[in-house]
């Protein structure tokens, strides 16, 4: 098969046909009209679809029955968000996941048809993550912290007396990846570094623990056949991209079974193994294919033009298929595909009707050359009002990480901020994720100095096209965009105007002391891409913001959650008091009931609009 793929080389000149035309102007509280929906599980009969949904203005459980499409709100959670995992196999019952307040320490609850709800891992620091159904479909395996708050061992729980029982002690710093269908083989992986791991099968019943990672590279379990012949991974081990692979249980053989030009990102099989799922990471959007193993051939899926199936889930009959699509234009859409007679249906609407599509901008793909002549891939949105004669201002937008990657997909913020006539180029920086494992492990250990030459080269990218302020161009990012952003400010003070900087680091030896504990597995491989904090303290404290804050000069803004884990409040709290003590205009905004990433409507309609409010204020000079 032949894979298209949209590369645009660096020019200086614009390359959009996008039609000039002057959109409607949209409040943040349009555009947080929009719903968000996830999830997507066949209930036991077929009949519906469980899903969260923020339509309430908070995630709660609601369920769309498949032929009217009628959407039904079953939680009405005002305090926390409520995440659907699955129904109970035969019941009506449901399994869902919640933290406090973003603090992560997520629980597994059972809500019963009667309305009652029971939290199933009570234990008070204990973090919690289902890690699916056993074969008789009586219990469910999940991952618990509960022994050691450190690490993740595997727990079976009975549906029936709601008890639970240790299926596999973790006592050396290994990740849970899958469990075979008899129940007996395990798929672990241990951190190397953040490109690197290894991949290990482990029996249960022997205790044998067989290494399938001959060679430095990155490992990721991908599930078992139904009968437990073969096991299925995805690697990049001797080559660039990740590719699939069938490893022989028996034999102990491998062979590439899928592989292109691009990163394999998942796959699985359905129920009975009739149909096989490949997701690939295809330039920053997501393309799908859907494999027949009864005939070899590949189903033919319906044209969504330029819309992204970013999900799907087959049903346990495999006769129906759930697809959740996406558009930069519109929030993820939930459809339902019969495999027999090829109908697509629609089940939702998620964009608020009071919006134009045709107001939004498209996500297009650029590149353009860095300092080193290294290309840079980055998603372009064009404000539709942006001409000659008509320049608007601009922002460098760096996304979380280290290792993330912007993609094509909607984003309230960004379409609010370029309805407002700003132009964002979200830029996949070396060091991001989806482009080969060359350019990933490029800033291992330069953070804060190549990759945000990166960013500065965007900025100049942007000072080309003719449409554009050339002058007022700022910085924003969240998480370790937000450090990109700080960073920016600080070590580069006469480049961006403004910065926005949402839950972003700012004291690298804090952060690294002080990562969750349910961290463990992945810590010293985040140490070695990052730096030990006690080993390499000197270059961490270069490269820390807050020390250097006597160098910015122009104003910040940073947005913060009182119960951020992984950034403390604390980070936001001495970057902003450095500032304010240097004469820098800052703001600062904390949301008491948020973790890492801002969920509740209200609170992103009050932040967002205050971001809007400080790049009028410092970008477009509006008093």
């Amino acid at each position: 098969m032949k894979y298209i793929v949209y590369l645009l080389a660096f020019c200086s000149l614009p390359v959009f046909a996008q039609e000039t035309r002057q959109p409607e102007d949209y409040t943040i509280e349009q555009f947080y009209e929009n719903t968000r929906i996830g999830g997507g599980y066949f209930s036991p009969d077929e009949d519906k679809l469980l899903v969260s949904s923020d339509k309430s203005g908070i995630f709660n459980l609601y369920e769309i029955v498949i032929s009217s499409e009628e959407m039904k709100q079953i939680t009405s959670s005002e305090e926390d968000s409520y995440f659907a995992i699955d129904y109970v196999p035969d019941s009506e019952n449901i399994l869902y996941s919640a933290d406090k307040g973003g603090n992560e320490i997520s629980h597994i609850y059972l809500l019963e048809e009667n309305g009652t709800s029971t939290d199933l891992t009570p234990g008070e620091n204990e973090k919690a993550q289902f890690a699916g159904w056993d074969k008789e479909k009586t219990g469910f395996y999940y991952l618990s912290n509960k022994r050691n708050p450190q690490f993740f061992d595997l727990y079976k729980m009975d549906m029936e007396n709601k008890e639970s029982e240790l299926i596999y002690k973790n006592e050396e710093n290994l990740s849970f990846e899958d469990i075979s269908h008899h129940g007996k083989l395990i798929a672990l992986t241990k951190a190397i570094t953040t490109s690197e791991n290894k991949l290990y099968i482990y029996n249960l019943e022997t205790e044998e623990m067989t290494e399938l990672s001959e060679k430095s590279a990155e490992y990721s379990a991908s599930g078992f056949d139904k009968n437990d012949g073969y096991f299925y991974y995805i690697t990049n081990e001797g080559r660039e991209f990740k590719s699939l692979i069938e490893y022989n249980l028996e034999t102990k053989e491998s062979s590439n079974l899928f592989e292109t030009d691009w990163d394999v990102m998942y796959s699985y099989l359905s129920e009975n193994d009739k149909y096989r799922v490949i997701g690939i990471n295809e330039d920053g959007k997501n393309s799908l294919i859907i494999e027949n193993n009864d005939t070899g051939e590949e189903v033919d899926l319906p044209d969504m033009e330029n819309e992204d199936i970013v999900a799907v889930n087959i049903s346990d009959s495999e006769e129906l298929m759930r697809l959740t699509i996406g558009t930069a234009k519109a929030p993820n859409n939930l459809y339902v595909y019969n495999f027999s007679s090829g109908e697509l249906k629609k089940l939702t609407n998620t964009l608020n009707p009071e919006i134009n599509p045709e107001d939004l901008v498209s996500a297009e793909i650029v590149r353009y050359e860095s300092f080193d002549g290294l290309e840079i891939p980055a998603i372009y949105y064009k404000p539709h009002q942006a001409t000659e004669n008509n320049k608007v201002p601009a922002l460098v937008w760096v996304h979380g990480g280290p290792g993330g990657q912007s993609r094509v997909g909607y984003s309230a913020l960004i379409q609010y901020l370029v309805n407002q006539g700003y132009a964002i180029l979200a830029v996949n920086n070396r060091g991001s994720s989806g482009y080969g494992k060359t350019f990933f492990k490029m800033d291992d250990k330069k953070h804060g100095e190549e990759d945000l030459k990166d960013c500065i080269w965007g900025k100049k990218w942007l000072q080309e096209q003719e449409y554009i302020e050339s002058e007022k161009i700022g910085i924003i990012g969240g998480s370790y965009g937000g450090y990109m952003t700080m960073a920016a400010m600080t070590f580069t003070p006469d480049e961006f105007k403004a910065g926005v900087n949402i839950f972003g680091v700012t004291n690298w030896l804090r952060t690294l002391k002080s990562i969750p504990p349910y961290w463990e597995a992945f810590r010293e491989a985040l140490y070695e891409e990052m730096g030990d904090p006690v080993k390499d303290s000197v270059a961490l404290y270069n490269k820390s913001p807050l020390f250097h804050a006597e160098q910015v000069k122009n104003p910040v803004m940073v947005l913060q959650g009182a119960n951020d884990p992984r950034v403390l409040q604390v980070e936001s709290d001495e970057i902003v008091a450095a500032l304010k003590e240097n004469n820098v205009p800052v703001e600062y905004v904390v949301f008491e009931d948020e973790g890492h990433g801002f969920i509740k409507k209200e609170n992103e309609i009050e932040g967002y609009r205050q971001i809007r409010q400080f790049l009028d204020k410092y970008l477009k000079e509006e008093e």
